[in-house]
């Protein structure tokens, strides 16, 4: 889940602009969380908390109404209904907030799930639920059943058929000015950035140099990768000086919980 969060922060002054060169530094002024922080945070809280997805993302966003980048413009209008109902979306959104199921849930089966219940009460387009199940899946993957990177890019492609493209297309794309947030685009280019790296740092700093959506490609990319690899000290340190109490008391919640769930 932290994974997610520095992504988040790490990519956030980029998404509307160049991308930066290779040894840009992580953390600045010009950094925050956004709207991937609150949304993941929110389906931590649902299930840490016992309530329903759809009342935490209401919850959460609602106390956040002006995050950086605001929301997507769907899930802006599915926030303010009177009785939001599922727009038919594939928007990255449903796989940005989706990695607390990968932990939080152990069984491949829960998992994919609930990260359908996560994803199809804004996100219901089997796009936008194939998204957000192929993280947490990845997820689990790595956490739970000690998957290598080659094993989970042959089962990406087999059960979710996803083509990984390599950096260098995926660069050329970003040097189009092309901006996707859909799932079928957001997701594989996350998990190429995951697959090359040979660190968590280097997993964050690959997809921001993907250009387009860096927050949210930073965003999956890392919390795949804190699956995987360890996250500096310095990086959470910093990360949590961006963070207000209440998404903190969060983290802190999450964390206990799969430490409980790690000495079982």
């Amino acid at each position: 889940m932290l994974g997610a969060i520095i992504g988040d922060i790490v990519g956030s002054r980029f998404e509307f602009g160049p991308a930066p060169e290779k040894d840009f530094e992580l953390f600045t002024d010009e950094c925050s969380y956004t709207d991937d922080t609150i949304c993941t945070v929110a389906i931590a809280d649902a299930i840490l908390s016992g309530r329903s997805y759809k009342d935490a993302l209401l919850d959460w966003c609602h106390r956040y109404p002006a995050p950086m980048g605001g929301y997507g413009n769907m899930f802006y209008d599915w926030l303010h209904e009177d009785n939001p109902q599922p727009k038919d979306s594939f928007g990255n959104g449903s796989a940005m907030r989706v990695s607390p199921v990968g932990w939080l849930f152990s069984d491949w089966e829960e998992v994919i799930a609930e990260a359908k219940k996560t994803a199809e009460i804004s996100h219901n387009h089997e796009e936008g639920i194939k998204g957000a199940q192929c993280v947490a899946e990845v997820i689990c993957w790595l956490r739970h059943m000690r998957f290598t990177k080659p094993d989970v890019e042959r089962k990406v492609e087999k059960f979710y058929g996803y083509e990984l493209l390599s950096m260098r297309d995926i660069r050329k794309i970003g040097a189009q000015n092309h901006f996707d947030a859909t799932c079928q685009e957001t997701v594989p280019m996350a998990l190429r950035c995951f697959m090359d790296a040979n660190s968590f740092e280097e997993t964050i700093r690959l997809a921001v140099l993907c250009d387009g959506d860096t927050d949210t490609k930073a965003c999956i990319a890392g919390s795949v990768a804190e699956a995987y690899y360890e996250i500096p000290e310095w990086m959470a340190e910093k990360a949590f000086s961006y963070l207000p109490d209440d998404i903190l008391e969060v983290l802190s919640r999450f964390y206990d919980r799969i430490q409980s769930d790690i000495n079982k």
